[in-house]
């Protein structure tokens, strides 16, 4: 049964572009997880902040197996700035994570 996770993330109105430049920046990275189904980064249309990042995996151990992993530790690591580099800060002002299962729907 697939398992849904939807990361709600808020963040200043003015940083919805830079969160979204940093998720293509890191595209693909957890493609070739064990599990994993797929991935999409929604974008609120009207005057919410709130992010949705929405993933789905095989089982809920898939979605453990990524979140302890090491690729998961440095795809959301926040490092101290690098010598020549500027600070990267947290965009996120707040995050919230949803689970859900597939209960019903449609197949294209």
């Amino acid at each position: 049964m697939t398992v849904i996770k939807i990361n709600a993330i808020t963040v200043p109105a003015d940083s919805g572009d830079e969160l979204a430049r940093r998720f293509a920046a890191r595209a693909g990275a957890v493609d070739n997880q064990p599990g994993f189904e797929g991935f999409e980064l929604l974008k609120p249309t009207d005057d919410r902040t709130t992010w949705l990042v929405v993933t789905r995996w095989s089982d809920e151990e898939s979605f453990q197996a990524w979140v302890t992993s090491k690729a998961f530790g440095h795809g959301h690591r926040n490092d101290a700035p690098r010598e020549g580099e500027p600070s990267v800060r947290p965009i996120g002002v707040a995050s919230e994570l949803w689970s859900y299962e597939v209960a019903g729907g449609s197949r294209d």
